[in-house]
């Protein structure tokens, strides 16, 4: 496993990390007894992963917290969102206050490494301001998380309006961004930034069905092509990444996503999701495999470099 700095939050993270949450709910879709959920967390505690990230609203708090209880907690980087927006109007911070301790409870620990606002829209932004971040840094003060996070509504926003008036702002220490090869837009509006002010970021949607069933993503690039945002004449209309594979670029698309996702600057930490043993085997392996080739980068980038508003190229 390959090891860096979160921004500047002096916090040490795997750049593979465990995603809790998302299609699969890290198995607990496959096997409610979260058995096999357990499994894979452990499983990637022993391929080196250090961090996992999860959620109030995932409902797997709980799994990580099980499979996570022996291991020393210096060891690990747990992440850890609260839902937004609040429930009620009355008292953000006695809400926020119950959560974290319902979080922590569930995760079997007494301090969480990053906690998030989660799924904040541009919209809404002022308030996670106002009424998230002065309770955030309270709970910081004493001790019962690290680093403050927000993360995005990535479908209903893929040029990353929110996440550029956070940057803004610089009151917060990490940043989850949605970022794939399909929507590279972020190289240009959001990691320059985040890098020069020592933001740790996390990338979330790397590949999703996008890019790990032929089909939507075929489905995407016609899309795409018919609405005349990208060239006929780029992409072959039956495997429309196939130049990856035929001039060794990679060995698959999941395997291309992965590698275009890890390498880029200003990147920290790619998220995998799976419930699957083998896949999330192949998955790290794909993390930890060497950047995608010159040629190839830059023909990803003549296809889909000035993509941005099109909703549909959002990986889900």
């Amino acid at each position: 496993m390959d090891y860096t700095s979160l921004g500047n939050t002096g916090i040490k993270v795997s750049v593979a990390g465990l995603g809790c949450g998302g299609p699969s709910l890290v198995g607990l879709k496959q096997d409610k007894s979260g058995r096999l959920s357990i499994t894979l967390v452990r499983q990637a505690i022993d391929l080196g992963v250090n961090f996992f990230d999860t959620a109030e609203s995932y409902g797997t708090e709980h799994i990580v917290g099980q499979a996570i209880a022996e291991v020393p907690r210096d060891r690990l980087v747990v992440s850890t969102k609260k839902t937004f927006p609040l429930r009620g109007n009355g008292n953000p911070e006695k809400e926020i206050r119950r959560s974290l301790e319902q979080s922590l409870k569930q995760l079997r620990t007494d301090y969480i490494d990053i906690y998030h606002v989660h799924g904040v829209r541009l919209k809404d932004y002022g308030y996670a301001k106002e009424r998230f971040l002065p309770v955030f840094n309270k709970l910081r003060a004493e001790g019962k998380i690290r680093a403050l996070g927000i993360t995005e509504h990535f479908v209903e926003d893929p040029t990353h309006t929110m996440l550029q008036q956070s940057l803004q702002d610089t009151c917060w220490d990490v940043i989850m961004i949605g970022f794939n090869l399909l929507i590279p837009c972020a190289r240009r509006t959001i990691f320059p930034l985040a890098k020069k002010q020592g933001v740790g970021v996390i990338g979330m949607y790397a590949v999703r069905s996008g890019l790990s069933q032929p089909p939507r993503l075929k489905a995407i690039c016609q899309y795409l092509v018919e609405k005349g945002v990208v060239a006929s004449d780029s992409l072959n209309s039956d495997e429309p990444l196939d130049f990856i594979i035929r001039h060794g670029g990679a060995l698959t698309i999941p395997e291309t996503a992965y590698r275009f996702s890890r390498h880029e600057p200003g990147v920290n930490v790619v998220l995998t999701g799976t419930g699957n043993p083998e896949h999330l085997k192949s998955n790290i392996a794909s993390i930890l495999k060497p950047p995608l080739p010159d040629h190839i980068l830059a023909r990803l980038e003549r296809t889909f470099g000035n993509l941005a508003n099109f909703r549909t190229t959002a990986v889900q």
